[in-house]
């Protein structure tokens, strides 16, 4: 069946309350462990059901944000949001009393029952009001920049579709895109600055209503931190600083002087890294990643072939569509869907095997039971996304033609020049939640402040509206939507460099334990998923060394010329 076929019927909430009442009062009423788990399996296709209903709304949706059907099935969910989330508490904890959870999780794991009692610590119906207001808020925010429409060279673009003209090898032509793109930001500022200053105040007011002195605890619960806390991400930040941050700038040096730009750059500037232009995919990116795939081993063939099959993907940039990209899983048909803005840019290729990587692993775990083990925590899924990206390179002439080795040198630099910009995303975060009184314009100099320490590179000299006045995070969906989650990324790409280091010595060895950790989907906390498939913690200080000392050999081996 294709995704386009899937029938969607709103739920019944006030069936599906009732039916989890009858459940959790069947599972504190059960006297053997067969009747206990006939019961806990009948919650989780439940679950199942109820996710594969969301996922299918939310993915339309995305698709085309003017449609008004499943705008107001959004509205719907947004509005059950509470009543999904006190009954998910209420299974929970009776599943955390049963007498039978030792044998439970002796069968099914562990591992979902530790992540049960975090996350019943994020709800109580005194939050219920802000909880629906939260996501009526993150709706707004994420259709605000859906709508934009960018006049520029007598058209008009989305986002997505600007980008294009934002690489390009003309100087003043990729000013002029920066520059539009920035004036429809700046137009909005207010808007989206706004929508935050409400959305701080409201998920400070929860963290407080559930006995914080502010959002943060409540954050790293709801990002299901299992087994890592603050104290070990202020560690890796510091890290990132003594380890990362040098190399980028010396990175970012070399560009500037190959481009013949000054030092330190403006956003327009440090978008360009070739002087005959940066890497462009092929036009059949799909193409090329079937290839990829078909090649790569026989699960990922048979996984990406299924994919295309039923066309669970959305691919092409339009109007009206939601920006950026993203995985979801589709569960009550075991597939999961890929949802992107291609746009001819090097990104292409880089989103469409990212947001596979995370599909793949998903589908290997599809019939995990429970179903909440077919994904690991959030950093641990991005370690499949981001370390896929690397598999990539073993075919990016396939993915760029002439263009793979550019693309190779600009891939491995990038994941360099990331890891500073997440870790300051994330730094800003605990600085906005651990001050929530700050007003948005001391709120825009704590971002200004953390941009000198952690893009040094990048010049905020005001000739492009909005990127060069430090506002930038303002664009960043993540800190709106979803706090505290750009770090999983840095983490995650910390691994994938040390499986980009393993693809230079021996790729096949390397898919090996690729596959060994992916397999395990979410059966284990994120450090112990590492640790099974024998791959270092990022939060080990030699793990930055190690991998930073790699790329620096690899990046200076292959630097492009000055004079190129």
């Amino acid at each position: 069946m294709k995704f386009t076929d899937l029938p969607y019927t709103r739920i019944d909430l006030e069936q599906v309350k009732s039916d989890m009442a009858e459940l959790t009062q069947r599972l504190k009423d059960a006297t053997s462990f067969e009747e206990a788990e006939q019961v806990f399996l009948a919650e989780n296709e439940m679950e199942r059901h109820l996710d594969t209903m969301q996922s299918i709304a939310s993915i339309r949706n995305s698709i085309d944000t003017t449609d008004p059907t499943y705008d107001l099935e959004m509205k719907f969910w947004h509005n059950s949001a509470p009543d999904i989330a006190a009954m998910s508490k209420e299974w929970g904890c009776a599943l955390l009393a049963s007498k039978f959870k030792e044998q439970i999780a002796n069968k099914y794991g562990h591992v979902f029952l530790l992540n049960i009692e975090l996350q019943a610590r994020t709800y109580n119906d005194a939050i219920r009001d802000e909880i629906r207001q939260e996501k009526i808020l993150t709706q707004e925010y994420q259709n605000l920049l859906a709508s934009a429409q960018i006049a520029f060279e007598g058209k008009t673009y989305t986002m997505a579709q600007l980008s294009p003209f934002k690489n390009s090898l003309d100087d003043a032509k990729r000013l002029a895109a920066w520059q539009a793109e920035g004036a429809w930001l700046k137009g909005n500022e207010d808007k989206i600055e706004d929508i935050y200053d409400e959305l701080v105040k409201l998920r400070t007011a929860m963290g407080r209503k559930l006995g914080h002195d502010n959002y943060v605890p409540m954050g790293y619960d709801r990002m299901v931190r299992n087994c890592y806390g603050k104290e070990d991400i202020e560690t890796f930040r510091e890290n990132v600083v003594r380890y990362i941050v040098p190399l980028a700038g010396r990175l970012k040096h070399m560009q500037a002087k190959r481009m013949g730009y000054g030092f330190p750059m403006n956003h327009s500037e440090s978008t360009l890294e070739f002087k005959d232009g940066n890497a462009r995919p092929v036009e059949d990116v799909v193409g090329a990643a079937k290839v990829f795939y078909d090649n790569l081993s026989q699960e990922t063939s048979l996984f990406f072939n299924e994919l295309c099959e039923g066309e669970f993907f959305d691919l092409p940039s339009r109007k009206g569509k939601r920006s950026g990209g993203y995985c979801s899983f589709v569960p009550d048909y075991r597939m999961p869907f890929i949802f992107a803005n291609l746009n001819g840019t090097q990104h292409d290729a880089e989103v469409m095997t990212h947001e596979a990587g995370h599909a793949f692993a998903a589908w290997l775990n599809r019939d995990r039971i429970p179903f909440a083990e077919i994904w690991p925590s959030l950093e641990a899924c991005e370690c499949h996304s981001m370390s896929m990206e690397f598999f990539s390179e073993l075919y990016a002439e396939e993915f760029f033609g002439a263009d793979a080795d550019k693309y190779r040198f600009s891939h491995l630099a990038g994941a360099i020049t990331f890891i500073p910009y997440g870790t300051m995303v994330d730094h800003f975060q605990h600085i906005v939640y651990e001050n929530p009184g700050l007003s948005k314009e001391e709120r825009n100099e704590e971002w200004r402040k953390l941009a000198a320490i952690y893009q040094p590179w990048l010049k905020l000299d005001g000739v492009i509206p909005f990127y060069g006045e430090g506002l930038a995070w303002q664009r960043q969906h993540h800190i709106f939507t979803l706090p505290f989650y750009y770090i999983d990324y840095c983490l995650a790409q910390t691994v994938s460099l040390e499986f980009w280091r393993d693809i230079q010595h021996d790729n096949k060895r390397a898919w090996q334990k690729y596959m060994a950790y992916a397999k395990l989907g979410g059966s284990e906390t994120f450090t112990n998923l590492l640790a099974k498939a024998n791959i270092a913690s990022p939060f080990d200080p030699v793990t930055l060394k190690n991998v930073a000392e790699a790329a620096a050999k690899y990046l200076d081996k292959h630097a492009p010329g000055v004079s190129e």
